[in-house]
C-alpha cells in the first residue's frame, strides 16, 4: 500500500497493473461561485490526505490553471434544448490534456524537491498527451521528460508543438510505428525494474493515478453546474483512458451516464469478439458491479482492470489519521 506522493512518482505498478484508491472518499457539494482551482483542490485534497498540505495544493492548483485563457477554465456552454458543451481546448495546448497535466506536472516537481530526488517523466502519445506533457514540465528543476510518438502519425501543429521546445529538459523522440507500438516500449521500460529504478522513472499517461484525479475534477464542476445528481456524457476517445473518471465520480457523489465514441479500429473490433466469450462477460460483470448504473455505452465496448474490489465489500483500509490508501490491481 503506497501514499499518494509515491503513486504519483511510481505510475504503473511493479506488477504492470495500475494503482487505484482503496477507499473512496464522498465529496460534498461546492459553495456557490468557487473558482475551478479552489473547486480542483478540494477534490484532490480528499484523496491525498495529509500527503501534501492543502495550501501547497491549493497553490499548485491556482499556479496550474493560471496558465488557461478562459478564467472558468472549463466553462459549460448552453446549447439549448438540454444539451450543453463541456469547453476543455483553452489550456496552453488546445488538449483537454492541459486540464491534468498543468498541474500533475507541478505536483511532481514539487514532491521530487521534497525529496531532493530528480526523476525521468517517459510518455507515450499519438499527438496532444505529450504535447500537454511537455508544456506541463517544461523549465522543472526536477524533472526531465522523454516521450515518444509514432513517425508521421500526429499532426503537423502537435508535432511542432513537441519538437521546438527549447528546454533542456524536454526531449521528443519520433518511433516508425503505430501509438500502441509506442505505448508498449514505455511498458517494456516500467516492468524492467533495473532499468525503471536506475533512470526512476515516472509516467504521466493514463497509467498515473494522479492524471485521472486532476480530470475528474472537470465532470464534478459540470454536473454542479448542472445541478444535477445524474448526467449523461457524450464523450470522444482515442485510447480510452478518458474513462477512468467515470467510475471515482459514480463511487465518490454522482451517478454518470457515459457514451464514448471512438473510430473504428482492429483494437476495438477485436475487443468486441472477444466480449462474446463467457469468460471476457464475466469479468466485465465483476469490473463494473460497483456502479450503481451502467458505466457505459459505448459505439465499440472496452474495459480496463482500473477499478478493483467492489468498495461495498470488506477489503477495505484506512489509516487512523484518514490518510488515503493504495493498491495495486
Amino acid at each position: 500500500v503506497l501514499g499518494f506522493r509515491d503513486v504519483l512518482l511510481a505510475g504503473l505498478a511493479r506488477d504492470g497493473g495500475l494503482y487505484v484508491p482503496e477507499t473512496w472518499p464522498k465529496l460534498g457539494h461546492a459553495v456557490a461561485d468557487t473558482p475551478y482551482s479552489r473547486r480542483a483542490a478540494e477534490i484532490i485534497a480528499a484523496f491525498v490526505g495529509d500527503e501534501i498540505p492543502f495550501d501547497v495544493l491549493s497553490r499548485l492548483c491556482d499556479e496550474a490553471y493560471a496558465t488557461f485563457r478562459d478564467p472558468a477554465v472549463a466553462p459549460l456552454r448552453d446549447l439549448g434544448d438540454g444539451h450543453h458543451l463541456l469547453e476543455l481546448f483553452h489550456g496552453p495546448t488546445l488538449a483537454f490534456k492541459d486540464v491534468a497535466l498543468q498541474l500533475v506536472g507541478r505536483l511532481f516537481d514539487h514532491v521530487l524537491a521534497e525529496r531532493s530526488q530528480t526523476a525521468t517523466i517517459i510518455g507515450a502519445t499519438s499527438g496532444d498527451t505529450g504535447s500537454a506533457a511537455i508544456d506541463g514540465v517544461r523549465g522543472c528543476a526536477n524533472v526531465s521528460i522523454v516521450i515518444l510518438y509514432p513517425e508521421g502519425r500526429v499532426s503537423e501543429v502537435q508535432r511542432r508543438q513537441m519538437t521546438t521546445v527549447d528546454a533542456p529538459n524536454v526531449h521528443a523522440v519520433a518511433v516508425q510505428g503505430t501509438f500502441d507500438d509506442c505505448q508498449d516500449l514505455v511498458k517494456a521500460m516500467f516492468n524492467d525494474a533495473d532499468f525503471r529504478d536506475r533512470h526512476r522513472l515516472a509516467a504521466v499517461n493514463s497509467i498515473n493515478w494522479a492524471r485521472i484525479l486532476a480530470q475528474v475534477v472537470y465532470y464534478f464542476t459540470a454536473i454542479e453546474q448542472l445541478g444535477r445528481a445524474t448526467t449523461s456524457f457524450s464523450v470522444p476517445t482515442g485510447n480510452f483512458g478518458t474513462q477512468g473518471q467515470n467510475p471515482v465520480g459514480n463511487r465518490s457523489q454522482f451517478k454518470i451516464w457515459i457514451n464514448w465514441r471512438c473510430n473504428s479500429s482492429q483494437l476495438a473490433a477485436t475487443f468486441e469478439h472477444l466480449q462474446k466469450a463467457p469468460q471476457i462477460a464475466a469479468l466485465l460483470r465483476h469490473h463494473s458491479r460497483h456502479a450503481e448504473v451502467p458505466l457505459c455505452h459505448a459505439t465499440v465496448a472496452h474495459s480496463t482492470c482500473l477499478w478493483g474490489q467492489d468498495p461495498r465489500e470488506s477489503h477495505q483500509r484506512k489509516s487512523p489519521n484518514n490518510q488515503y490508501q493504495w493498491r495495486q490491481n
